[in-house]
C-alpha cells in the first residue's frame, strides 16, 4: 500500500478492540499511562486525556493483584464517559498469575503486552499460561522484546555460537540478532499454543538510534507480523523528540512500521500527551496521516524584531489542538487544512496565498496591516489590536463553510 508517496510494507492486519493495525490500515498511534493504576480516578482521568489528544490505544501497567481487579473498573468509568480508547495490559514477571486470577482484567483489556525477557519462572510456563488467556479471552498480543531485558540464556547461546565462527561479529550485532530471534522464536512458539497469526504484534525496542534502524529493517524482512515502532527510553525534552523522529522517520519512510509510540520522559510538570502530539506531527508532516490542521509559521528573522507573529502563531496553534475533538464529531476533513502565520512580506503573502487560510503579519518599518488570503485569494486586511480574534473568527468560518459534515 503507499501513503503519502511512500509504499508500506505488507503486514498481517490485527484486530485490536475497534482498532486496526497493520497492512492497509493507518498507522496507529498509542501511548501509555505513567499513573498507579490502582489510583482508578488518575488512571482514567489520564487515559481519557491521551485519547482525547489522539492516542488510539493506550497502555496500561498492570503489575499487582490491585491492578488487575482495577483494570475493569477503569474500563467502566471510560466507557461511561464514552472514551471506547482501547486498553493494553502491560506485564512483567507476573502476568501469568494475573491473567489467571483475574478473569475481569484478562477480558476488561484489548490487547495484552508480554515481554519474553522477563515473563518470570514457576513451576507452570508463564508464556503458555498467558497465551493460553490470550487464546480463551481472544485477545491479540504483543511481544515486546526489549534490549534492557533480553532473555539471557539466549544472549550467552547466541555469544557462544559467534565466537566459534571464523569471523565473530561485534557483539552489538549479536545482541541485535538476538532481539530479533527471540520475538520470531515467541511469536512462533505463540502459534504453535494455539495463537492465530493475525493476533501477535511485535516489537524489538532499543535505546539507540542506529539500532532501532537496523533491527527493524531486518525483522520487516523475515516476517509479516505487524510491527509496532518505537525508541525505548528515548530521554527528555528535545533529545527524545529528536531521537525518536530521527529513527522512526528512516524506517517510516521505508514502509515499516504498523503503529508507533514515542517514549519521551516527560518533564516533570509536564504532559503525558506531548508524546502522543509528537507521534501524530511525526505522521503528518511525513504526509502519512492528518490529525488537524497544520500551522506554517516563518522562523523569524531581522525583518520581524516584533513578536506578534509568534504570538499568533502560538495562538491559532493552541486553538486548532483545542478544536480538534469537537470538530471530529462535526466536520470532515478539517484536518487536512493548513494554516500560515508569516512575520514580513519576503515570503508572508506567497506563504498565505498557498495555505487554505494565510495571514502576512508586518515586519519591522512595513506598514501596519495584515492581509488575510483564503484558498490563495485576498480577502480582508485586518489592523489595530483585535488581529487574533478576528484572525481566528476567519478560521472558525471557513471550517463551517468547508468542512459541515452533509
Amino acid at each position: 500500500m503507499s501513503m503519502g508517496g511512500i509504499r508500506r510494507r505488507c503486514s498481517q492486519s490485527v484486530k485490536i478492540g475497534s482498532v486496526l493495525l497493520g497492512n492497509a490500515a493507518p498507522i496507529v498511534v498509542q501511548s501509555m499511562t505513567n499513573t498507579d493504576t490502582t489510583d482508578i480516578n488518575a488512571t482514567t482521568r489520564q487515559v481519557h486525556e491521551l485519547a482525547e489528544a489522539g492516542s488510539e490505544l493506550v497502555r496500561i501497567t498492570v503489575n499487582t493483584p490491585q491492578a488487575a481487579i482495577a483494570v475493569p473498573k477503569i474500563r467502566a468509568r471510560l466507557d461511561s464517559l464514552g472514551c471506547r480508547v482501547p486498553l493494553i495490559g502491560d506485564f512483567h514477571y507476573n502476568g501469568h498469575r494475573l491473567l489467571s486470577e483475574f478473569t475481569d482484567c484478562a477480558k476488561a483489556l484489548a490487547k495484552y503486552r508480554i515481554n519474553p525477557g522477563n515473563v518470570g519462572r514457576g513451576e507452570l510456563d508463564p508464556f503458555t499460561v498467558m497465551i493460553a488467556a490470550a487464546v480463551r479471552y481472544e485477545k491479540p498480543v504483543r511481544i515486546g522484546v526489549n534490549w534492557g531485558s533480553l532473555d539471557q540464556k539466549l544472549v550467552v547461546r547466541m555469544m557462544d555460537e559467534n565466537s566459534r565462527l571464523d569471523e565473530p561479529l561485534e557483539v552489538r550485532a549479536v545482541t541485535r540478532a538476538a532481539l530479533i530471534a527471540s520475538a520470531l522464536q515467541s511469536a512462533e512458539r505463540a502459534e504453535q499454543l494455539g495463537l492465530a497469526h493475525d493476533r501477535i504484534v511485535l516489537s524489538c525496542k532499543v535505546s539507540e538510534v542506529q539500532d532501532l534502524i537496523a533491527v527493524y529493517r531486518a525483522l520487516s524482512q523475515q516476517c509479516d507480523y505487524a510491527l509496532h515502532l518505537g525508541l525505548t527510553e528515548a530521554g527528555m525534552g528535545s533529545k527524545g523528540i529528536v531521537a525518536s523522529t530521527a529513527a522512526l522517520a528512516v524506517l517510516l519512510q521505508e514502509g515499516i512500521g504498523d503503529t508507533i509510540r514515542v517514549s519521551l520522559t516527560p518533564d516533570p510538570k509536564g504532559a503525558r500527551t506531548t508524546e502522543v502530539l509528537v507521534a501524530q506531527e511525526i505522521l503528518q508532516t511525513m504526509g502519512l496521516r492528518a490529525f488537524a490542521p497544520m500551522v506554517v509559521a516563518c522562523p523569524g528573522c531581522g525583518r520581524t524584531t516584533s513578536t506578534v507573529f509568534q504570538e499568533l502563531a502560538q495562538t491559532i496553534q493552541d486553538y486548532l489542538r483545542a478544536q480538534m475533538p469537537v470538530w471530529r464529531q462535526s466536520y470532515s476533513g478539517v484536518e487536512q487544512m493548513s494554516v500560515a502565520v508569516m512575520g514580513c512580506i519576503v515570503n508572508g503573502p506567497g506563504e498565505s496565498k498557498l495555505a487554505n487560510i494565510g495571514i502576512s503579519l508586518p515586519g519591522t518599518g512595513e506598514l501596519p496591516s495584515a492581509p488575510v488570503y483564503v484558498d490563495g485569494e485576498k480577502v480582508t486586511t485586518l489592523r489595530g489590536d483585535n488581529i487574533a480574534t478576528e484572525f481566528t473568527r476567519i478560521v472558525e468560518e471557513y471550517v463551517a463553510r468547508n468542512y459541515a459534515k452533509h
